[in-house]
């Protein structure tokens, strides 16, 4: 094959590789989770 065809080809093949690995990113959030149940506070009430 002639130089300009290999350098068309190395191109196109260069540019689908960046366009496809453009599209793996993902986002993704973390919550944390909120307690089940609260931890009792002392009230002095009963001593």
């Amino acid at each position: 094959m002639s130089k300009s065809i290999k350098l068309l080809a190395m191109f196109g093949f260069v540019a689908t590789l960046s366009a496809c690995g453009q599209q793996q990113q993902e986002e993704y959030v973390v919550v944390d989770p909120e307690p089940i149940t609260v931890e009792p506070e002392y009230t002095g009430k009963y001593k």
